[in-house]
């Protein structure tokens, strides 16, 4: 709602400041309880900088490039989640110092904070007669099926990227190997982006969203089937190149069914649809990690991605069509 109404430039500077500096909150906190909640209170401005920094780049990007520049943004966020594992895992391995991770955390975020300072936005105009408030400045209804599609697919990634570590260790005897399975999976993001630049440059949204739905199902089964250690790093790939097609393809959904003035909705529904299902698949695999095993739990991510792309094939595909507002 803020983002769509003020003034985004000074939006996403207030948001990324206020989140590059609760870093400092990790370095100081001396117990558990501080730590817990210095960690609670960072996920306001972290909400908040992705919702404005993935609009800001929306409004920097020439219409007709859009959904293509759109792709690339979305891979610059697949890959930073999937690199970040690899390198603190490898930095704490190398120091054995947590608070070195944290003020290498503060260090970026400064970066990030200076290079957002730099960007220059086009003059945007106040929409006339658009409502004080409404339903559509939280949540973009018109894109509800959607949501539930990207809930699906969230809930795969919060299952495995918790319990990726432990699951080798204890089904596949891999002790010190999920960095390489970042990696690997990061890899597959960065190939399988600079693949489906031209198809969503043309515009084919729906296809690129249901390849890579499929291509991730495959991989989330054979990590599941757990048949060797080779399936687990190949399973890290296949993720990655299904998960580099179809997230950004429903970002670019997600846009197309909202209005120009409903951006930083459009954004906020995916990143909220994104982070629920991420944050119901912690709490599934803690129950089913629980009471039936961590093959349990990452079969739960196999029929998960599987209905999700179900439905996309069946259902989601038609919706967006009905839907669309503009190319």
């Amino acid at each position: 709602f803020i983002v769509d109404s003020f003034n985004r430039k000074k939006v996403l500077m207030l948001c990324f400041f206020a989140f590059f500096i609760c870093f400092t909150g990790y370095i100081g906190a001396g117990t558990i309880l501080m730590f817990a909640v210095v960690r609670t209170l960072h996920g306001l401005p972290f909400g908040a900088t992705t919702v404005a920094n993935s609009t800001v780049a929306i409004d920097v990007l020439p219409s007709s490039r859009r959904n293509e520049g759109v792709g690339f943004y979305g891979l610059s966020n697949n890959l930073a989640m999937a690199i970040a594992p690899s390198a603190g895992i490898y930095i704490y391995s190398l120091s054995g110092n947590f608070r070195l991770l944290f003020w290498i955390s503060l260090v970026v975020a400064f970066v990030g904070f200076y290079f957002v300072s730099t960007i220059r936005l086009p003059h945007r105009p106040p929409v006339e007669g658009k409502p004080k408030l409404s339903m559509d400045h939280f949540f973009l209804s018109r894109a509800w099926l959607m949501a539930i599609n990207i809930l699906l697919f969230g809930l795969c990634w919060g299952i495995m990227s918790n319990y990726v570590a432990i699951y080798g260790k204890e089904e596949l005897g891999i002790t010190d190997g999920t960095g390489l399975f970042f990696a690997l999976l990061s890899g597959g993001l960065f190939v399988s982006r600079l693949y489906g630049v031209k198809s969503l440059r043309e515009g084919h949204l729906t296809e690129n969203a249901l390849q890579g739905a499929a291509i991730s199902s495959v991989g989330f089964t054979l990590f599941a089937l757990a048949p060797g250690v080779w399936a687990y790093y190949l399973s890290a790939v296949l993720i990655g190149l299904g998960n580099g097609r179809m997230f950004p393809a429903f970002l670019n959904m997600f846009i197309c069914v909202a209005r120009h003035d409903q951006r930083g909705t459009a954004n906020s529904s995916i990143l909220t649809s994104w982070d629920c299902g991420m944050g119901l698949g912690i709490l599934l695999g803690g129950f089913f990690v629980e009471y039936a095993g961590y093959s349990a739990a990452f079969w739960v991510t196999s029929v998960s991605q599987i209905a999700g792309t179900l439905l996309l094939l069946f259902f989601t595909r038609s919706f967006f069509t009905r839907r669309r507002l503009h190319a």
